[in-house]
């Protein structure tokens, strides 16, 4: 079995690659997803962050999102804090799913934040999805209803789209013009004959 690390930036579209590589009956694990519902679940990361930050992060029940992101936008300590209790535990759920489909020939993991994490170290391979910076903003505000100006600080604090590429195995181009699937079976083909 392969693991497949697939990242990109905010509006290159990985989750379409994610979808394509499922189509393909390659099981992908959405690492954004996921830590969502162990913020939300997991007993340790929940006392850890009201042990730093207080109860408000919990009053309903499940993690404010929107509090957290005002702790971290901005603040590398409490930024580095969070990450250094969330993805610990991600990556042990990962290990767990991966364990899942150890019939399959690949199996990937989804994470913009994949060299950041330091995830990139638990796949064979990585691969970038990159897309024009104006058509990400583009779908960005379609997708999500929001304006330019809250879209470029979210582009500016994800990893630069040359640094992803140089550090990626494979690059997939999504621009809406050059096809994707010749481009994952080459990938895939690519990888197999590198075992």
């Amino acid at each position: 079995m392969q693991i497949i690390g697939l990242t990109g930036g905010i509006g290159s579209g990985k989750s379409t690659l994610s979808r394509l590589l499922e189509i393909m009956d390659i099981p992908v694990y959405i690492a954004d997803s996921e830590s969502k519902k162990l913020t939300d679940n997991s007993p340790w990361i929940r006392e850890k962050l009201i042990e730093k930050f207080g109860s408000d992060l919990y009053k309903t029940g499940k993690l404010d999102k929107s509090l957290l992101s005002s702790l971290i936008f901005g603040n590398e300590e409490n930024l580095a804090y969070v990450n250094s209790v969330i993805h610990p535990v991600v990556l042990e759920d990962f290990k767990n799913w991966t364990s899942q489909h150890a019939d399959k020939e690949f199996i990937a993991i989804e994470s913009a934040i994949l060299f950041d994490s330091g995830f990139n170290k638990t796949v064979d391979f990585t691969v970038n999805v990159s897309t024009p910076l104006e058509m990400r903003i583009h779908r960005v505000e379609v997708r999500d209803n929001l304006p330019r100006e809250s879209i470029i600080p979210r582009i500016n604090s994800q990893l630069p789209e040359k640094e992803r590429n140089r550090r990626s195995d494979f690059i997939i181009l999504n621009d809406d013009v050059a096809a994707l699937i010749p481009q994952v079976e080459k990938v895939l083909m690519n990888a197999s004959t590198q075992i």
